[in-house]
């Protein structure tokens, strides 16, 4: 997988995060899921998940207000957590479109990937904007997530898991590594914070204040995820 990226060629379609209504997290629908169509959305602030049934039919653009974000110093790591880390095995892009498939499980309450979205952030992450990262125990895949890295932002969409803690493993180590370099500037986006995502951290924003620390974000480099680093956690607040 290419690092740096490769551009696709650009959207022909017009999309704008700022015009939206305060408090409505549906902006536009519309458009297609081409590369150069994902990459525009999410350097807008926007990303896609289908108006229909399970995700089907017409595609959908969202900015959530407010916005789920994990800033430089924010994870939570709770002590309980910190003692299953050893327990399980931690890769970056070695097994993306299994992750998306686990994440599009039909039999999952809430499903929205339809087979369309598997093979569009498919091809996103074959031009080494899209990633994954893999959870395993004793070499099975038992949690994970993906999403796309942009500059300094990574715009997680969706995680799972088939064990306990795989997929909060999963978050600490997309933290650590999108987060490693410590540039404030950086940010992880979770859409919307859950009560999960709080305890781990996450805080809202509200969409100016998202949008504003977008901006800062798409100004920091580009970070290779799937680089080796050291073992440490990046600074973290243990509660």
């Amino acid at each position: 997988m290419p690092f740096p990226p490769v551009e696709p060629p650009e959207t022909p379609w017009q999309l704008d995060a700022a015009r939206a209504t305060p408090g409505d997290d549906l902006v536009a629908a519309g458009a297609d899921l081409e590369p150069g169509t994902l990459l525009a959305a999410y350097r807008l602030g926007l990303f896609p998940m289908g108006l229909g049934r399970d995700g089907h039919g017409t595609v959908g653009w969202w900015s959530p207000d407010p916005r789920g974000v994990v800033p430089v110093g924010a994870l939570r790591v709770r002590p309980s957590l910190r003692k299953v880390l050893g327990r399980f095995e931690v890769s970056v892009d070695t097994a993306f479109r299994e992750v998306v498939e686990a994440c599009a499980d039909p039999s999952r309450e809430g499903r929205w990937i339809t087979p369309e979205f598997v093979d569009a952030y498919t091809r996103l992450h074959e031009l080494g904007w899209a990633h994954s990262v893999e959870v395993r125990q004793d070499g099975e895949l038992v949690g994970g997530l993906y999403g796309v890295s942009v500059g300094g932002l990574f715009a997680g969409e969706s995680m799972f898991h088939r064990a306990r803690d795989a997929s909060k493993v999963a978050l600490v180590e997309l933290v650590r590594r999108a987060h490693a370099d410590g540039d404030p500037r950086r940010l992880v986006d979770v859409q919307w914070a859950t009560d999960h995502l709080r305890r781990m951290g996450a805080q809202e924003w509200p969409r100016a204040q998202y949008l504003e620390g977008l901006a800062r974000a798409l100004e920091a480099p580009q970070v290779d995820l799937a680089a080796d680093l050291a073992a440490d956690l990046p600074p973290t607040r243990t509660v």
